[in-house]
């Protein structure tokens, strides 16, 4: 009978075993806690601007003048719905990276999302977290100044139509309930919009954002806007109104309008680099 020989290992095997899968604990967490760091908050500001009346822009006989008040009058309200739209910007370009590397959003992560779902209407649309992000950076993004002044200048002959001056409306924006604005005297027979009536510029102005940053008839602008965000390069109106196609029947005709605008006002000059 063959005598069975036991063998023994030496205990500093044993530890070594145990240093080393100590040391592979350790790196996991060291990693894990790299992914879960916490990145910062950003704060979304209210929009909350003093509002001052509407300038009696048809009693201005002079040009200048009425063209320097009009942009110093309306730049405040854009710059202010602008700046929280890049507040809004910045705050998922957070998330965006947090869901890039899995980390869990928070309870009022998600509820900032669903909220902006809502504004960006994109509620109705079956989206993971990443790609909702994705679409939300796509449509919450600026309008440049000089395009937005350039059409409010444009929409509202130089803040004198009555739908501005009655109606707080700079934009010419329609709507279709009976009552909800003012009805314009040139109305085909059969028809039924209005031209809203606002609160206030501020909300005039912000709508007007919205409905470029919502409506599918502008979604060449926000690819346009896209493209130059991806390029690294100033979001300008030149660039972008050639994305409003839809907004008015006159079509091409109607670019070239407020291009010109753009250029012989010097309202480049408002446009710059964003995040």
């Amino acid at each position: 009978m063959t005598k069975t020989t036991k063998q023994y290992y030496p205990i500093s095997i044993f530890v070594g075993i145990l240093l080393i899968m100590f040391g592979m604990a350790m790196l996991l967490k060291r990693e894990d806690e790299v992914v879960l760091v916490e990145l910062p908050f950003v704060e979304v500001p209210e929009l909350i601007v003093e509002e001052d009346p509407i300038p009696d822009f048809a009693s201005m006989l002079d040009v200048q003048e009425k063209k320097e008040t009009f942009f110093s009058f309306l730049a405040p309200y854009v710059e202010a719905v602008n700046q929280q739209i890049l507040a809004q910007r910045q705050r998922l370009l957070v998330l965006q990276s947090k869901a890039d590397s899995e980390q869990p959003l928070t309870r009022a992560e998600m509820a900032f999302l669903t909220e902006l779902r809502v504004d960006y209407e994109l509620e109705n649309e079956r989206l993971n977290t990443l790609n909702l992000i994705n679409r939300l950076l796509k449509r919450a993004d600026i309008i440049p100044q000089s395009l937005a002044l350039a059409q409010a200048a444009n929409e509202s002959a130089w803040g004198t139509s009555r739908f501005a001056q009655q109606g707080n409306n700079f934009f010419g924006q329609w709507c279709y309930t009976e009552g909800c604005g003012i009805v314009p005297s040139g109305r085909v027979p059969g028809a039924s919009h209005e031209v809203k009536s606002f609160e206030s510029v501020l909300e005039s102005v912000r709508s007007y954002i919205m409905n470029l940053n919502t409506f599918p008839s502008y979604q060449h602008l926000r690819d346009i806007r896209l493209e130059l965000r991806q390029e690294g390069q100033v979001l300008d109106g030149i660039r972008l109104s050639e994305g409003l196609d839809s907004y008015s029947e006159r079509g091409d005709e109607y670019i070239f309008e407020l291009q010109s605008m753009i250029y012989s006002n010097n309202l480049l000059k408002h446009d710059r680099a964003e995040v």
